[in-house]
């Protein structure tokens, strides 16, 4: 089945973008990430033009979030006043990413700039996600009994000036520290077309101290709302989105969300992250290997 992408002036096999829809959706519902930083460079790698893929890819992560949210929120793992703030922060710097993204654009540069990131982004996520996951399926050395240490935010988030009580999460934290690290995700996924979970979830375990059982649920919350807001400020500024490559993604992601959520309860999570650490590292590698190869075509996507 071919589809027509007019925006990015190809045709493509309609059956695979599902199935790379159907991956993300995955991958949402067994982590907690958008997707989209596995769904923009694959979506290179088939030949779709950066701009596109990162503008487009932003709308599919909204489907794969929204059935995430709302199987957590049942469970009462969403802290929504601290995603809330997230969110705010995440909406302001999509404003910023967007402004970027026109003078990147403008430049010529946008291309280029949307590649490196995945590679420094990916290679750095990757690396760290093995390193963790290797720690936990190597037999414990010394005594077991042990507990684990109590989480604790970092000291940054200490200096920030005034204090919230986040109940769900079990912090009490200045609200400057989620907003700020909801703008810095704003950008990230204006500019790469990533929900940005693979920030978040990190970011809110190791650096906010957030209770591990709301952590997910919460990522993905500023996830469906960060990738809306995304998606709208490329429609109106870059016209970047490509409607039927959305929708095919789509389809794809809603299914396999609901797919990522049974595997999840059946497989030992040290053993997924490490499996998905060597799929981002291979795509990096990857990426990396094309910034430095000449491609048949020289041309970037520019508004009329």
């Amino acid at each position: 089945m071919d589809l027509y992408l007019p925006i990015a002036n190809l045709s493509v096999n309609g059956i695979w973008i599902v199935a790379l829809g159907m991956l993300t959706g995955i991958l949402s519902g067994l982590f907690g990430v958008g997707g989209g930083f596995l769904t923009t460079p694959l979506l290179i790698f088939y030949g779709i033009p950066p701009t596109v893929a990162a503008a487009s890819a932003s709308t599919q992560v909204t489907g794969a979030s929204v059935s995430g949210v709302f199987a957590h929120s049942k469970r009462k793992g969403v802290d929504y006043k601290l995603g809330g703030v997230t969110v705010v922060g995440g909406i302001f710097g999509a404003g910023i990413g967007a402004i970027l993204f026109r003078f990147l654009q403008a430049a010529g540069q946008i291309d280029v700039v949307i590649n490196i990131l995945y590679v420094v982004m990916l290679g750095t996520i990757g690396s760290l996600m093995a390193k963790e996951a290797m720690e936990s399926i190597r037999p414990a050395q010394g005594s077991t009994s042990r507990s684990a240490p109590k989480r604790r935010h970092h000291p940054l988030v200490t200096a920030l000036p005034l204090r919230w009580r986040f109940y769900r999460s079990g912090l009490y934290i200045s609200p400057f520290a989620p907003l700020i690290l909801g703008i810095l995700v704003g950008i990230l996924t204006m500019l790469m077309g990533v929900g940005g979970g693979f920030i978040l979830v990190p970011a809110m375990l190791y650096i906010l101290g957030m209770s591990a059982g709301v952590v997910v649920g919460t990522s993905l919350f500023n996830i469906l709302f960060v990738t809306m807001a995304t998606t709208m400020m490329h429609a109106l500024t870059t016209q970047a989105v490509d409607i039927v490559l959305a929708a095919f993604l789509l389809l794809g992601s809603v299914t396999g969300a609901q797919i990522g959520t049974q595997v999840a309860q059946k497989v030992k999570p040290e053993w997924l992250r490490l499996a998905l650490a060597v799929i981002v590292l291979l795509v990096a590698l990857r990426m990396l290997f094309g910034l430095g190869v000449q491609p048949d075509e020289i041309y970037t996507v520019s508004p009329l």
